[in-house]
């Protein structure tokens, strides 16, 4: 199983806030995202692999936590991430 992002690059450029933007919460939720449906297929194959659902857990709750804080932050750049990642909020 493959952990890099091969489409990182594209993700960062459609989240950033600004030019040299990698860091921003948006980005991370997208990246998060990326992740999180990587896994997700791998957990559909190989279903006792327990420590991969263990970091799955691990990033759905972080994922959480920072739409949490972007909610609460400034909610009009926390609805267009949830719109723009077809996420539930």
């Amino acid at each position: 199983m493959s952990t890099k992002l091969e489409n990182k690059p594209k993700v960062v450029k459609d989240f950033r806030l600004h030019e040299k933007d990698t860091g921003s919460a948006d980005v991370q939720i997208a990246l998060l995202t990326e992740r999180i449906n990587q896994l997700t297929e791998h957990l559909q194959k190989f279903t006792k692999d327990n420590s991969s659902r263990r970091g799955l857990l691990m990033m759905v709750g972080q994922r959480r936590r920072l739409l949490d804080y972007l909610h609460s932050t400034d909610t009009t750049r926390h609805l267009a991430v949830v719109k723009k990642l077809k996420l539930r909020h």
